[in-house]
């Protein structure tokens, strides 16, 4: 009886074992990663005024894909102006006399929402809003000095050219 006993006792003790669960979490911990890359051939952009009609109608310079970015979910693509004037010497041209429009580049960002016509500032503008991420999707840019003979008392004597710059800071915030 002791034999019987003890090999149930066995028995159970085997399938007791044998059904015992044990749980594991699994985690996919996805981090936001942005990227934005200026075109490396497009880091210098010239408002040339060369003619009568430049300094009437303004001019403009569209740099197609002129940015890069890479986005794991939606996003904002922000730009700002080291001043809210560009300097020469003592004379300056106002920063929001210029236009900035995005628009989509050659691989765009579905569903992008992009700025018209956005005056630069020395405060941050959006330029670009998307809720969906993406990989290497460009943006182009168009960049639109004054017409209407806004610089036209702008040009000091002995430059040629006169040249007001400064320098844009564009960043990619997660949305």
């Amino acid at each position: 009886m002791k034999k019987c006993i003890l090999a149930s006792v066995a028995l159970l003790g085997f399938i007791t074992i044998g059904a015992q669960q044990q749980t594991v979490t699994l985690n996919v911990r996805l981090k936001p990663i942005q990227t934005l890359v200026v075109n490396n051939s497009q880091k210098i952009v010239n408002l040339d005024y060369v003619t009568k009609d430049d300094y009437a109608n303004g001019v403009s310079s569209l740099n197609a894909d002129h940015l890069t970015i890479f986005s794991t979910g939606g996003f904002q693509v922000k730009v700002k102006a080291a001043n809210a004037a560009l300097q020469n010497g003592g004379k300056n041209i106002q920063a929001n006399t210029i236009q900035i429009k995005a628009s989509a580049g050659t691989d765009a960002v579905n569903g992008a929402q992009y700025a018209q016509g956005t005056t630069l500032s020395a405060n941050e503008t959006t330029l670009v809003t998307s809720t969906a991420g993406g990989v290497n999707k460009k943006i182009s840019v168009e960049y639109k000095g004054a017409g209407a003979n806004a610089y036209l008392d702008n040009y000091i004597a002995g430059q040629d050219p006169t040249v007001y710059s400064t320098e844009l800071t564009y960043t990619i915030i997660a949305q």
